[in-house]
């Protein structure tokens, strides 16, 4: 009721009619002899009283732990081995976990991960609260939540240029008036970026093209379509068709975490995953390094 606001709405989301709804709803008001709910315009229109947001924090909490349970109650009958649950997103999709899987499944054969991709961390960040994933890759800082986060790599901002600019050859990091005049080519799921960037240094961004996905965004910086404020992960970095340029103006880098739920206790794969994980990103953070590498 407090997301969908009205009790007709939330009976239908919750596949139970509204008098079967309202009648739960009262019995508990009488259980905690509070009024949570108020009602505006009959049943059409409902709001959350003081005691309702206080309950509903508390009930959102015993949730989460009544899933956490059900999921641990599931390992325990399926034991280590069966399914582990891994959240990510392009970037990361693209540049750590194949590396990841790899060396899991040299030392875990019969544990099947399965993979859950979604541009936005916050629906990753959803389904670990919902115990649907065992871990997730998410953007620090993660939203409020029974999370536990361990941070394991800096991912800077770079400016992709196509490898026949004017620009390839420069080795001074750009600046935001250096980025003035041209196209840009920006992700669709983050529209206010880099316009936010630029206009903060008194610069309209231009913005030709937009793409939620990783390669086609690359794709036309290559064909000359415009540059990318992107970060650093979302590059391929054996293609010769681009250029990675520095951009000098404090921009803050990624902080990319792997997150999972606080009351839950991972299996044994899910440790191992999580420490070769960080071995990987460390990797990937090291100038000397180029791209996560798998190990023997």
């Amino acid at each position: 009721m407090a997301e969908e606001g009205s009790l007709a709405a939330a009976a239908r989301r919750l596949g139970y009619s509204q008098p079967a709804v309202s009648q739960q709803l009262a019995a508990l008001e009488r259980l905690l002899e509070a009024r949570l709910v108020e009602r505006r315009g009959g049943v059409r229109e409902a709001r959350l009283t003081d005691a309702g947001q206080l309950v509903l924090v508390h009930a959102a909490a015993i949730l989460a732990r009544a899933q956490a349970a059900d999921a641990e109650l599931h390992q325990l009958k399926t034991g280590d081995d069966g399914t582990l649950r891994l959240g990510v997103f392009p970037s990361v999709g693209a540049r750590v976990v194949p590396a990841l899987l790899q060396q899991l499944a040299e030392r875990w054969p019969r544990v099947e991960v399965e993979l859950v991709e979604d541009a936005s961390d916050r629906k990753l960040l959803d389904r670990v609260e919902a115990a649907e994933l065992d871990l997730t890759f998410a953007m620090l800082p993660v939203r409020e939540g029974p999370f536990a986060a361990t941070e394991l790599l800096r991912d800077p901002y770079v400016v992709l240029v196509p490898a026949n600019s004017h620009l390839a050859g420069r080795r001074r990091p750009l600046q935001p008036r250096d980025l003035a005049k041209l196209p840009l080519i920006a992700f669709r799921h983050n529209q206010a970026y880099p316009q936010e960037f630029l206009e903060a240094h008194g610069i309209a961004a231009r913005v030709r093209f937009r793409s939620d996905d990783n390669e086609t965004v690359v794709g036309l910086v290559a064909a000359g379509m415009g540059v990318a404020l992107v970060p650093r992960l979302t590059v391929d970095p054996a293609r010769a068709d681009v250029v990675q340029l520095e951009i000098g103006a404090g921009l803050p880098a990624r902080l990319i975490a792997l997150v999972r739920h606080q009351d839950r206790e991972l299996t044994p794969a899910a440790r191992e995953l999580a420490e070769i994980a960080g071995a990987l990103c460390a990797d990937a953070s090291d100038p000397r390094s180029r791209h996560p590498q798998s190990r023997s």
